[in-house]
Order: structure tokens, then C-alpha cells, then sequence
């Protein structure tokens, strides 16, 4: 047997002669009664500091695991934000047109469309007010037969609030240029004549709207 065996051999015995003496001690120590006392304070403390180390590791892993979805939660931010911000700047040029009528629809806002543009009757009884056509509303049916990857950037609400918008402006514009000239303030007329420059031969017989 090699001489290194002999001294592992002999340390791991003298670890046990040791082991034995220090429980004899503890063993006669706890027999005497000045120091039973403080054992037992000694021994109910530690059952509460492993109490407390258990709560401690339990508050450690439900950190952990909301540290988890905090980063999850940050993840699905960041994508939703680049979205958005892909979608802010690539709006499309032209937005699909729809096909039916306005009448058609299953809204109830192109009823109150038509109520908010009727344009006013003319205080000539014998003159017919002037109609001003207004691009309609889509319907949810011509909506989901968009294609999918322009469906995606702008909801159905947000594009017929557009549409509203440019008819609002048109409404705005044509009721000036239908008003008599005596009827109109300085800034209306002011409008009416740059209207006026604005008309082309090409944008003359349909309504339009310059920015």
C-alpha cells in the first residue's frame, strides 16, 4: 500500500475520532442543566432562522419569475413599438375605394353623414340647393376583403374616420364656393378667390381638396 493511501486512511479515521469526541461533548453538555436552558433557546432559534431562509428562497424564485415577464412584457412592447412605428411610416398612398353605396351600408354613421352635410337651401325659394357628393363610408364587408397586409396597418374605425375628414374638408370647401359673393367676410372670401387659383382644367369637373 503506497504511503499516500496510509495518510488518507489515517486523516479519515482521526475526522471520525474527532467527530465522536465532539458528540460525547455535546452530548455531556446537554445533560448539565446550567446549559440546557441555552441549548434548547439555541435550537428554537434555529428552527426559525431555517423558517426564515425558506421564505427566503421563495421570495427569491417569485422574483425571479416576475423578472421573467417583466422581460417578456418589455419584449412584446418593443415589437408592438415597431410596429407601430413601421405602420406610422408606411401608410399607405391611396386607401382602398369602395365600390357600394354609402346607402348600402350596415352604419348608422352615414345617416348622421348626411345629416351633418345637407347643405343649406338657398334663400331663393325658386333655387335648389347644390349637392355636394361625399366619398361613403366602408362597409365591414368591403373591409375584410382588403388584403391582409393592409388590413393589418390601419382598423376598420380609423379608415372611415379618414374618409369623414376629407369630406368634411370637401363639404367646407364647396359650400364657399356655392355662397354668393355678398354674403362672404373678408376671410371667406379670401378662401373662395385661392380656391378659385387652385382649379385646374384637370381638377375642374371633380371635387377635390389641396393641402
Amino acid at each position: 500500500m503506497a504511503s499516500s493511501d496510509l495518510e488518507d486512511l489515517c486523516f479519515h479515521i482521526n475526522m471520525k475520532i474527532s467527530t465522536i469526541k465532539k458528540t460525547l461533548q455535546l452530548r455531556n453538555i446537554g445533560q448539565e442543566p446550567s446549559l440546557k436552558s441555552m441549548l434548547c433557546k439555541i435550537g428554537h432559534e434555529m428552527v426559525l432562522l431555517h423558517d426564515l431562509l425558506n421564505k427566503m428562497e421563495t421570495e427569491v424564485q417569485q422574483q425571479e419569475k416576475l423578472k421573467d415577464l417583466l422581460k417578456e412584457l418589455q419584449k412584446s412592447a418593443e415589437r408592438d413599438q415597431n410596429e407601430a412605428q413601421h405602420l406610422r411610416e408606411n401608410i399607405p398612398a391611396h386607401l382602398p375605394k369602395p365600390t357600394q353605396s354609402c346607402i348600402t351600408g350596415p352604419t348608422v354613421k352615414c345617416e348622421e353623414q348626411t345629416k351633418v352635410v345637407e347643405p343649406e337651401r338657398a334663400k331663393k325659394p325658386t333655387k335648389e340647393p347644390r349637392l355636394i357628393k361625399e366619398a361613403p363610408l366602408i362597409t365591414a364587408e368591403e373591409f375584410e376583403s382588403v388584403p391582409a397586409y393592409m388590413k393589418g396597418r390601419l382598423t376598420y374605425d380609423q379608415i372611415n374616420a379618414v374618409v369623414q375628414e376629407v369630406n368634411k374638408a370637401v363639404v367646407g370647401k364647396y359650400k364657399i364656393l356655392h355662397q354668393p359673393l355678398k354674403s362672404m367676410n373678408a376671410a371667406v372670401r379670401n378662401l373662395y378667390h385661392r380656391f378659385l387659383e387652385e382649379e385646374t382644367k384637370d381638377t375642374k369637373e371633380c371635387k377635390n381638396i389641396l393641402p
